[in-house]
């Protein structure tokens, strides 16, 4: 069966299930939130760098919620706003850590476990082990393997329709077939997969038999590549990496190329759609697709914070901060910070000098998957203008707005194209 011969038959209602913040296993991270943060973000960014607090409790919402570097009940929060803290806190790792204790990558598979919650030489070693597949010379074999086929397949089942609903049936998809696809997964699992993310043992499951055929008889896939790769420990030893190493790599993975991408697509092409001269402007000069795409993740970050852990005592922006607290880093405040963007930080502007932006985090932690986000927005974008030249917002239906609050994304985008 052929990719397109398995895209006609996704359940396009369970992938709206499955990717909608504002469902039941989305509430936690504040995915019913409907106002624009970017109002008590700005205010807050003005009125100091830093302020004691989480970023939702200082944004006024006054129910707990989880993400990363929360809850911790026990410690002092504290969040920054501005570019420059952000950036110094990237930078130095041995005060703002990853993670609150030290990490057992042969323990209990996790994305706890895995080299997200590493820092220093652990995880620069483990790092290493997969960045040779995610560097920007290696996209192509992301896009020729699998992307643009996927691409391709999701325009071919809406294309004779006349409209669509582009999160569901085009940007939700893309991601999460792509790394399962890199797994040699099926297109008919890829769903499974996603619905068990918060069951790590359904998916160790699924991964048993794969892991097995690549010990036996590597691919070209990543599985593979784990299976293949070696690591030097503390004393210098090689070893190959564990099942258990191996299925937190896995986790990471599966977390980020499905949960991220889909939504920074999404509200790129919303953002375009909304601006009919723009989106005409990249219609006809598709190397502003890079700049349209750069400035999305400047913009509006999916995830609009992450966190770090406090190592030691420090005066940090004209704040006290303890050791034993957590640092939460406001990413979509320090994106719009006017310090770093003197001209309307808050517009969407594909033509404003480009200049790096955090919305794939910073330091030795930056996004190892960023570039093959790019290559999937990217090969998505253009294949949509190559194919519905006369793509727009449908104007009966309601038209696309942000929600959510840890992770943001435009729930719906109705597009008419005939």
């Amino acid at each position: 069966m052929t990719v397109h011969e398995d895209i006609a038959k996704l359940d396009r209602d369970r992938l709206r299930t499955l990717f909608d913040l504002r469902n039941s296993s989305n509430l936690y991270a504040g995915g019913d939130y409907e106002d624009d943060p970017y109002v008590a973000w700005n205010a807050l960014r003005a009125a100091a760098p830093v302020h004691e607090g989480t970023l939702h409790s200082l944004t006024g919402i006054d129910s707990d919620l989880m993400f990363h570097g929360l809850p911790y009940p026990e410690s002092p929060h504290f969040t920054a706003f501005t570019h420059a803290a952000l950036d110094d806190a990237y930078r130095n790792e041995e005060v703002f850590s990853s993670s609150a204790n030290a990490v057992d990558p042969k323990g209990e598979a996790s994305i706890e476990s895995s080299m997200l919650s590493m820092g220093g030489a652990q995880h620069r070693r483990y790092r290493a082990l997969v960045q040779p597949s995610f560097v920007p010379a290696r996209a192509q074999w992301w896009i020729n393997n699998w992307i643009e086929d996927l691409a391709q397949a999701l325009v071919d089942g809406i294309v004779s329709e006349g409209r669509a609903e582009l999160n569901v049936d085009f940007c939700a998809p893309i991601p999460v077939m792509t790394i399962t696809g890199s797994f040699g997964i099926s297109v008919e699992d890829a769903l499974d997969v996603r619905a068990s993310m918060t069951d790590p043992m359904k998916v160790i499951e699924m991964l048993i038999p794969i892991i097995e055929a690549r010990r036996a008889e590597p691919a070209d896939d990543l599985i593979s590549v784990l299976v293949e790769a070696e690591i030097t420990d503390e004393e210098g030893v090689a070893h190959r990496l564990t099942d258990a190493e191996i299925y937190s790599f896995a986790f990471l993975l599966l977390a980020a190329g499905s949960g991220t991408t889909w939504k920074q697509m999404g509200i790129t092409l919303a953002a375009l759609l909304a601006r009919p001269d723009v989106l005409a402007a990249v219609r006809e000069d598709r190397t502003l697709v890079k700049a349209a795409i750069e400035e999305g993740l400047r913009w509006m970050p999916t995830d609009p914070m992450f966190s770090r852990w406090v190592t030691q005592d420090i005066d940090f922006h004209g704040t006290h901060i303890p050791k034993g607290a957590v640092l939460h880093l406001c990413l979509g405040a320090a994106n719009r910070d006017p310090a770093r963007w003197e001209d309307r930080p808050d517009e969407f502007d594909i033509y404003r000098p480009m200049k790096p932006a955090m919305g794939f985090g910073g330091g030795a932690h930056i996004c190892l998957g960023m570039h093959v986000a790019r290559a999937e927005m990217t090969s998505g974008i253009n294949a949509l203008l190559d194919r519905l030249p006369n793509l727009r917002l449908d104007p009966d239906a309601a038209p696309p707005r942000p929600v959510g609050f840890y992770e943001r994304g435009v729930m719906e985008i109705p597009v008419i194209f005939r």
